[in-house]
């Protein structure tokens, strides 16, 4: 016979399990009356209280999928493969896999590089060495490195994100673009060259009406570590789209950075209202590299491509000291911390059809040399940005390969101050993992791992420097399962009528005509 406190025991046990049965059954059944009479959801209403399981599975088959069911080359938008290999490259364990690829060789549109038959020997390579931008401009920049961090802002990401992104460009050698979410103490706070991206909202170089601030903008560019400006005009993730700032998240801090009032809802127009042809665009240019005295260019989104053609006539006539001194082509498949499905889907050509379509009008109008191209857009494993150089860019920019290596997991919770790694969150909790000196050497680490492999297939190539990357050292896939040279594939259009910028009449396609 079982003691007195044992059965005491077994006696509170019995009831705690019948009042949680209870209790279970008493939530079920005002769960049920609840999916019953509600009219929103026509799965619960039929299938009170199960249809609630659909939600469950829907939302836990992101993780499975994810972790269990998905190939490693089949994930959107980076699969298992290449996020695994930015992982390992931030770690320092060289980027090396065993067994064998698998990448699919034969899918159309793959790259293949032409390894030559005597590569070039370790001692006979070269550094890649700085490349200026902006000789016109009184305070011309000589950057270093060809690979670089993309636009992401303090806001869109958190505060630790920033400061390790700063700390480890720093150690790096690389620049890191602000985003058009103006200039913040952490991206200063490493001491690495900064690119000062103007968005249509002009945050941080604004004025009480939301023009330019010719006063902001001199500010900025006293910034010994400002080296350039960029004037966006579009990204890949959302062309023709304007961001808003909900009111709840205008706080002191983000207010006094962007220069906009506390608590008040701020609205990204969808495109700069001061100007809406190539002539104001280059003038608007043009303005801002005389007041900071600075390199400046723009970034897009290639869809319609004639307005190129419209840039180059026009500077063609205006002078090449005219000209933008960078152009950062970013592609439709870009990313951000929140767009629409519908833009994000549907809207942009991807770099990989841009980027040579550029190069072969800019090429034409002997416009190659004098205007920096800045490819950006997936570029984040070592054969896209081989591939990049060896289609024309000078420079690439990747944002979502430096989160990878701040410790990103891909759990597409950017827009929901959920993000369980602390990179796109401001919630404190969740801050917490992300430790800036840890993650700052993983930044600097990851970007020497992709520069050394990218120069590891210029010497297959048998050139000694990655710059030295051409359409002739690159092979594309087709249809047929055969590969064409890169440089035997028209990139330039053969009519571009339908694409002009400005229609017979002036003013820009769906506005007015301008007085």
């Amino acid at each position: 016979m079982l003691p007195s406190w044992a059965m005491d025991t077994m006696n509170i046990l019995t009831q705690a399990f019948i009042l949680a049965v209870g209790l279970a059954v008493l939530i079920g059944f005002f769960m049920y009356v609840a999916d019953i009479t509600q009219t929103r959801d026509a799965v619960r209403r039929n299938y009170p209280l199960f249809g609630r399981f659909r939600s469950l599975f829907t939302t836990l088959g992101e993780f499975f999928r994810q972790y269990f069911f998905a190939m490693d080359r089949e994930e959107l938008p980076f699969n298992r493969a290449e996020r695994d290999w930015v992982y390992r490259s931030s770690e320092g364990k060289g980027g090396t896999i065993p067994f064998g690829s698998t990448k699919p060789m034969d899918k159309p549109g793959t790259a293949i590089f032409v390894n030559c038959p005597f590569p070039l020997l370790d001692d006979d390579a070269a550094e890649s060495r700085p490349m200026r931008i902006g000789p016109q401009a009184r305070t011309p920049y000589d950057a270093p490195s060809f690979f670089n961090i993309s636009g992401m802002s303090y806001g869109a990401l958190s505060k630790p994100a920033v400061r390790a992104l700063s700390r480890g460009a720093a150690k790096a050698g690389i620049w890191m673009n602000t985003g058009e979410g103006g200039l913040s103490p952490m991206h200063l706070e490493g001491g690495c060259d900064i690119v000062f991206q103007i968005g249509t909202a002009k945050y941080g170089v604004r004025n009480a009406e939301g023009g330019l601030s010719d006063s902001n903008l001199r500010k900025m560019a006293a910034h010994e570590q400002v080296r350039m400006f960029e004037l966006k005009l579009s990204q890949g993730a959302k062309p023709g789209k304007g961001g808003i700032l909900p009111a709840e998240k205008v706080t002191r801090d983000i207010a006094t950075i962007r220069g906009i009032p506390v608590g008040q809802a701020s609205i990204s127009p969808n495109r700069h209202p001061e100007f809406d042809d190539i002539g104001g665009l280059l003038d608007m240019m043009g303005h801002i590299r005389e007041v900071t005295g600075k390199p400046i260019g723009f970034k897009a989104v290639i869809g319609a491509y004639g307005w190129l053609e419209e840039m180059c006539e026009e500077i063609t006539k205006r002078g090449p000291e005219n000209a933008p001194d960078f152009f950062t082509i970013d592609s439709g498949d870009g990313g951000t911390g929140a767009a629409p499905m519908a833009l994000m889907d549907n809207v942009g050509l991807t770099i990989r059809e841009s980027l040579p379509i550029v190069v072969s009008i800019l090429e034409r109008y002997g416009l190659k040399e004098r205007i920096r191209i800045i490819a950006s857009g997936k570029l984040l494993t070592p054969g896209a940005v081989a591939w990049a150089l060896a289609a024309g860019a000078d420079f690439i920019q990747c944002g979502r390969g430096f989160m990878f290596s701040l410790g990103c997991i891909q759990a597409l919770k950017c827009h929901q101050n959920t993000c369980p790694t602390g990179v796109t969150t401001h919630k404190k909790s969740l801050q917490r993992g992300l430790v800036v000196r840890d993650k700052a050497e993983r930044v600097a680490v990851y970007a020497d791992t992709v520069r050394k492999h990218v120069e590891m297939i210029a010497h297959s190539c048998g050139v000694p420097e990655p710059r030295r990357l051409g359409r002739k050292h690159v092979r594309i896939v087709q249809a047929n399962g055969r590969s064409l040279p890169m440089t035997t594939l028209n990139y330039l259009p053969d009519d571009d009528a339908p694409n002009r910028l400005t229609p017979a009449g002036g003013g820009a396609p769906g506005l007015p005509k301008q007085p």
